[in-house]
């Protein structure tokens, strides 16, 4: 996203700042885990001492349909994290499928005004006691599905206390540090900004890109980078999710989705990860 624009005028430059008018989105499908990540996106970007304004208005004009799970994946783990698989708040409508031999219907809840304008566009009829029922049903089914789990009690303190321990040793020599768990990761928020000019020295722009943690420059100061080794980057990943993220926004920065474990292409797994380290903690 480009930030400012700089021109060449006469003996100086002109800045002006980018002035982004975001479309409205609609989000379809949305996960009671991912509504929760926004969440915790708007502690960060909204709630924040230092407010983004592009992230602002964006998230003001969101609609977001829910999707309660009906099926757990192999790899989520929503349910140790509190965070699904029912979407209870933050959004403005609510599904939950009901898929037999005799019916393909969805019960719908409202949570926003807006959500209930838009079902009024839509034929429906009232839930009936059966049909919640059928519903609260298709949740506990769900949550007895999960593919993970993972210990939450007194985590923040194991790991503080085991940054040295030698599974991080082990991992590092499986993690190619190519930073598909931050790519995928729902509370992944890092940036960097870039300057860029043109070849005559008549323009220049700031621009800001999505960054990771994993890569080598993220960490960059004068004389190199702090975290050179793959040790390093994934402990910090890990530990900011799971231990640091608690002190700096109150709540933990991992939803239990589970796509940074499907999505690692040497199958590493943090919920492994942190029971091996509550296994056998470092003396």
């Amino acid at each position: 996203m480009r930030l400012w624009t700089a021109r060449k005028t006469g003996d100086g430059f002109n800045v002006s700042s980018e002035q982004n008018v975001p479309a409205k989105f609609a989000f379809i499908g949305v996960r009671a885990c991912e509504i929760n990540a926004i969440v915790i996106q708007d502690k960060v970007f909204c709630n924040g001492p230092y407010p983004d304004v592009d992230y602002e208005m964006r998230r003001r004009d969101a609609f977001i349909v829910a999707v309660n799970c009906g099926q757990a994946g192999g790899t989520c783990f929503c349910v140790s994290m509190g965070t699904g698989p029912k979407a209870d708040a933050g959004f403005d409508l609510a599904l939950t499928e009901f898929v037999d031999a005799d019916r393909h219907e969805f019960l719908v809840e409202v949570g926003s005004a807006a959500g209930a304008e838009m079902l009024k566009q839509v034929p429906h009829r009232e839930a009936s006691q059966a049909d919640s029922a059928a519903a609260d049903a298709v949740v506990v089914r769900t949550t007895s599905q999960m593919g993970r789990s993972l210990q939450t009690d007194g985590i923040k303190e194991l790991l503080e206390q085991n940054l040295e321990h030698p599974r991080w040793d082990e991992v590092a020599e499986r993690c190619l540090t190519c930073g598909n768990c931050t790519m995928v990761c729902p509370t992944c928020f890092c940036t960097t900004v870039e300057d860029h000019s043109d070849l005559a020295g008549l323009s220049a722009e700031r621009v800001r890109k999505w960054d990771s943690c994993f890569t080598m420059d993220f960490s960059y100061i004068h004389g190199g980078s702090v975290r050179k080794a793959g040790r390093s980057r994934y402990r910090q990943w890990m530990t900011h999710k799971l231990a640091t993220w608690i002190d700096q926004f109150g709540t933990s920065g991992c939803v239990g989705c589970g796509r940074c474990i499907t999505w690692c292409p040497v199958g590493i797994d943090i919920t492994q990860e942190a029971a091996a380290i509550r296994a056998a903690p470092h003396a």
